[in-house]
């Protein structure tokens, strides 16, 4: 039934669902450098092969907010080989492109421009790893956007109140509302939610025909109070939203109960770490929609390097180890080399079914140690597996699992005692740290000023975006803003009375949490525009110095002179030790030494 009722044919759509593909992880490792961009070449190539109408992403289609060269090179390069061409696009789009892409400078589809020749258009939102930083807020998507490679939609500008509009597409009879919300703080989108400040906005006519597809980068799984999105929060009239974030493949549509709708997880396209999610086999899906009904077809990907794990509880075999006996630390790494043989074993069975899979696998052996038991040397273990694994020195982890006091004996629950370790199922976070860094400290180090939340998010900013004046700035601005407060209030210049009023301030923007987001924004803008000061101060600098040193030392002619101060820019370092993009004249005429 539903092969013929999802045949071909001009009234169906075939979408292509990938999210967190990543590209650019571990690039500069010697064994998983070109893992990335091995499947992403796959997943085009799948693309292709179906002949689908659109790819849509989930977010992280890179994985550092600032990719290298080589990464943007590889993803442009796929792109063009994959996406251009003759083929026709077979639908329509309906809705006003220029609120659906205003933020761009080309605010229209990809594959309507007509200096381009697009026959598979990608649709993308941003993730929490490639989300837009900088003064002009900014990130890679927009920079493959601009080349006409792919359309970046569900950016919210706003900090107050988000409107989702949605993308209105038509093929035949089927439509499609898609909708899409890139990346945003879960703590503030969770309160956005509650105070009623998120809008989906839907079509005027015929509102009910339309097949509303949703697409979100948020955590679904709960990692604290108010750090992830209930899927409650969301409207009902959605059909399916495809939620990207989450690593663990669960692509097949499971429906909610309360809001009916269905949600699909495609999961990540990579192994970004060593967890027992990461296990589950990776897979993309291809998605058809005729009418209201819709199909999700998983398609296994075939190049993504293989992940083992096991769990070993030292305790569970007394019959094999005595903490008590002076042998037994060897007795125990004998155990476990025979673990990773037999997942070696696996491996390359598995390898040999499917020979585009990378040989070497990834394995990961955990170790519970708690009785008394003493761990042995990782790195001499791993020395043994340097040719045979992807990740010889993550392949064993110890840890101690705690063991729970009961107030009744009787009680205890002895199955859970052997549990899987919080370590490696909770993603710490920056902000939690430097939160539970105050919470524990002495008085004397306690902050007096900043909020432990406004220092977590500048803390925040300056280890993943790189801003390295976050924290001075969010100082600055909170000093003055405290100064402000106390010369309004009229303080006595009495320390004590000082210190209570500023103790006071401090405690009525804790309870303000959108106050205090507030502050924290507007101080990251300050260091981004410092940032950007000061590179204009650094190319001017360079260029004077480029005048000065042109000027004494060369000897060139005055012919010459111009091409070397208008093209040049800072020290660079050409065969002629010249500025970079000088013309051939003044390339010519260069010498040795700064020119």
């Amino acid at each position: 039934y539903f092969s013929i009722l999802f045949r071909d044919d001009e009234d169906t759509f075939k979408i292509l669902i990938a999210t967190d593909i990543h590209l650019g992880y571990l690039e500069k490792d010697p064994v998983r450098g070109n893992d990335t961009f091995v499947t992403f070449n796959e997943i085009l190539d799948h693309a292709q092969k179906n002949e689908v109408d659109f790819i849509l992403l989930g977010g992280d289609l890179f994985h550092d907010n600032k990719p290298s060269r080589k990464t943007v090179h590889s993803c442009l390069e796929s792109l063009r080989k994959y996406c251009m061409g003759d083929r026709p696009v077979q639908f329509e789009i309906l809705s006003d492109q220029a609120v659906n892409f205003h933020y761009s400078k080309f605010p229209w589809v990809n594959y309507q421009d007509r200096n381009l020749n697009i026959s598979i258009p990608i649709f993308s939102i941003h993730g929490n790893h490639d989300d837009p930083t900088g003064t002009d807020a900014l990130c890679a998507l927009d920079i493959l956007s601009c080349a006409g490679l792919l359309n970046h939609f569900g950016r919210s500008t706003s900090v107050e109140k988000i409107d989702i509009s949605p993308i209105l597409l038509r093929k035949g009879r089927t439509k499609i509302a898609l909708y899409g919300l890139g990346a945003i703080p879960d703590e503030r989108l969770y309160r956005m939610f509650v105070s009623k400040k998120v809008t989906m906005l839907r079509p005027k006519e015929d509102e009910d025909s339309w097949f509303n597809l949703f697409v979100i980068h948020q955590n679904r799984s709960k990692h604290g109070a108010t750090n992830y999105i209930p899927e409650q929060f969301l409207d009902d009239f959605i059909n399916l939203v495809v939620w990207g974030h989450e690593h663990e493949c669960k692509i097949a549509p499971c429906q909610n109960e309360q809001q009916r709708f269905y949600v699909s997880q495609p999961g990540s396209s990579v192994v970004t770490s060593l967890s027992p999610g990461e296990t589950v086999k990776k897979h993309i899906g291809l998605l058809h929609v005729k009418g209201k009904k819709m199909k999700m077809q998983k398609i296994a990907l075939e190049t993504v390097r293989t992940f083992y794990m096991e769990d070993i509880v030292l305790a569970d075999h007394p019959d094999l180890f005595n903490p008590d006996n002076p042998k037994v630390t060897q007795a125990i790494q004998a155990f476990c080399m025979e673990k990773v043989e037999l997942m070696l074993d696996n491996a390359e069975r598995e390898h040999l079914v499917n020979p585009r899979q990378p040989e070497k696998p990834l394995v990961r052996l955990r170790v519970d140690y708690a009785g008394g038991f003493e761990p042995f040397s990782v790195h001499r273990f791993s020395q043994k597996y340097m040719d045979k694994v992807a990740n010889p020195k993550d392949i064993i982890h110890f840890f101690r699992h705690r063991e729970q006091k009961e107030k009744n004996d009787s009680d205890i629950n002895f199955g859970k005692l052997v549990s899987r370790p919080a370590s490696e199922g909770v993603t710490l976070r920056v902000e939690d740290l430097v939160k539970q860094y105050f919470q524990t400290a002495e008085k004397k180090v306690q902050l007096s000023l900043l909020t432990e939340r406004g220092m977590g998010e500048a803390v925040q900013e300056f280890v993943d975006k790189e801003e390295k004046d976050a924290i001075e700035e969010l100082v600055k601005f909170q000093l003055e803003k405290t100064q402000r407060f106390l010369k309004e209030r009229r303080t006595d210049a009495e320390e004590e009375k000082i210190d209570e009023e500023v103790r006071k301030f401090r405690e009525s923007r804790k309870k303000n949490t959108e106050e205090e987001d507030e502050e924290v924004r507007e101080a990251m803008t300050r260091a981004r525009a410092h940032r950007s000061e000061d590179t204009v101060l650094v190319a001017a600098s360079s260029d004077e110095e480029l005048m000065d040193t042109g000027m004494k030392g060369t000897g060139d002619s005055d012919d010459s002179l111009p091409a070397t101060l208008t093209q040049g820019r800072g020290r660079a370092r050409g065969r002629a030790r010249g500025a970079r993009g000088q013309n051939s004249t003044a390339r010519g005429s260069s010498r040795r030494g700064r020119g």
